[in-house]
């Protein structure tokens, strides 16, 4: 029988909250600006500033299976969030010296190790600050999914901040300003940690009244693994550094890494076959949330080279940064999450609220109307023409709302569905999904149609944009229709959770 222990949410969901809130500040933020600062500021063509991008988002994604296996095993929540918030407060800094010092042979080893910095914080940082949430909470409490919602609403005020700050200090045609939207955001990271420090002890407590995120009990040791740190980094370096200049490498290391996990989770003797069933399902829902990121994710790419170069950003007489659209996610989040909150509790209520799976599959059908969206406006489209704001603004309501069906609810699920031995871990599962979606987004983002050259999808050649943005509602909208297919048998494999 599900139960509310509480009317109020617990003070820990606050702390949790406003570190997350920062952390997302400092990592939207960066990545608004990033390729506009890798074609302007360092003038690299939009294929390898995409790939590039690509390969930093996936790797981004990857690290969260060593952080949440090192949680579990080794440092707890607590400690890995710190470590995570000082190695990307590290790397915000490494990338504003690069900035400053544009042009230098320093510039570029300074770019890849913030990335590295960043990829290495992030693993022990997002995994473990996702997991603490649904600790917060009693297996039978039903503000669950609300909490979630919250949390991702924190998210989302981050990231408008972060991208509203770095666009009008960045984004401003001068190469020289993306330094400032650079340290920016590593002041705000430092700010995340350190109000996450503050807090831990007295706010991080589960409903049963124990401290959340503190050293395992049977840890076999915590200083030795700060000697994988910088291996860790050093591995990551020099990934990033092969896969955007030497050939393709994130993509297939982020599917092995997909096979081990699976290898790891299903080979436990102590699972019972529920729990693996349900285990499978969180796999299941995974893998078709690659199709959804990997086209909602083409915003920091494609979709800001389409708003530099094919859209007419004259708003009353300002001119409106390219970057600054990506914002409008943000904000359409920030202003629908409680609406949408209260729309699946009144639909609950009624007896009609649909299971995890199908609001997923319903994110996917927004996802592909965005780019229905921008079809339109790019039908046999003039050469030099530029098209209206509304199209974009659509698109990234459409996505919005879509992102509404699809992440918060996943990220509950995930916590649900995961046996407690494998809370961090499954969710780092969770994230390993955005890793290859985003690493394909870049490689997409890289089939981007410039004036008088053709790119080649499957062996299609791409010519324009309307082909171009076609892949997206192909990739979107198929797997929407499969995950609609399966739905029923995914709700009997959840053994009554919802």
């Amino acid at each position: 029988m599900e139960t509310i222990d509480n009317q109020r949410h617990p003070a820990g969901l606050y702390l949790l909250f406003a570190s997350e809130m920062w952390e997302r500040f400092s990592y939207y933020g960066m990545r608004a600006v990033l390729t506009l600062y890798l074609t302007k500021a360092l003038l690299y063509d939009k294929a390898l500033a995409s790939n590039l991008y690509g390969g930093y988002v996936g790797l981004i994604y990857l690290t969260p299976l060593i952080g949440g296996f090192v949680a579990d095993r080794y440092w707890g929540n607590r400690r890995s969030i710190i470590v995570g918030g000082i190695s990307m407060s590290l790397g915000q800094f490494t990338l504003f010296a690069s900035a400053i010092l544009r042009g230098s042979e320093i510039s570029t080893f300074l770019l890849f190790l913030g990335l590295g910095l960043m990829i290495v914080g992030n693993g022990f940082f997002k995994p473990n600050i996702s997991a603490m949430v649904g600790s917060l909470y009693s297996p039978t409490d039903r503000r669950r999914d609300s909490a979630y919602t919250i949390f991702y609403m924190g998210i989302n005020i981050g990231a408008f901040l972060g991208n509203l700050i770095t666009s009008v200090l960045g984004d401003t045609g001068n190469p020289d300003d993306f330094k400032w939207a650079f340290l920016s955001v590593g002041i705000a990271m430092a700010l995340g940690t350190v109000i996450f420090h503050l807090g831990k002890v007295k706010y991080l407590v589960s409903w049963d009244g124990k401290p959340l995120g503190a050293t395992p009990v049977d840890s076999p040791g915590v200083k030795q693994v700060y000697f994988w740190l910088p291996a860790l980094l050093a591995v990551s370096l020099g990934i990033l550094y092969v896969d955007a200049f030497v050939t393709n490498i994130v993509f297939p290391v982020l599917l092995v890494s997909a096979l081990v996990i699976v290898y790891i989770v299903f080979a436990d003797k102590t699972i019972t076959k529920v729990d693996r069933e349900k285990i499978a399902v969180i796999f299941i829902v995974s893998f078709f949330v690659i199709f959804f990121w990997a086209t909602f994710e083409q915003a920091p790419a494609s979709l800001t080279f389409f708003a530099d170069e094919q859209t007419d950003r004259n708003f009353f007489g300002m001119v409106v940064p390219p970057s600054l659209f990506q914002n409008l996610n943000s904000l359409y989040v920030i202003a629908l999450s409680l609406p949408m909150a209260m729309f699946w509790g009144y639909l609950s209520l009624k007896k009609l609220e649909p299971a995890s799976p199908v609001k997923m599959a319903w994110g996917l059908v927004l996802v592909a109307l965005g780019y229905v969206v921008i079809e339109f406006a790019v039908k046999d489209l003039a050469p030099n023409v530029k098209v209206s704001m509304f199209y974009l603004i659509m698109l990234y309501l459409l996505h919005s709302i879509g992102e509404l069906c699809l992440s918060p609810i996943g990220l509950s699920l995930v916590n649900k569905l995961s046996p407690p031995k494998f809370v961090s871990l499954l969710m780092a599962v969770w994230f390993l999904a955005p890793a290859i979606a985003n690493k394909a987004a870049g490689m997409i983002s890289g089939l981007y149609p410039e004036p008088g050259k053709s790119t080649r999808f499957l062996g299609i050649e791409i010519t324009n944009l309307y082909e171009f943005f076609l892949i997206n509602v192909a990739l979107s909208g198929v797997a929407a229709l499969v995950l609609f297919a399966i739905a029923g048998r995914l709700v009997k494999m959840m053994h009554g959770i919802k």
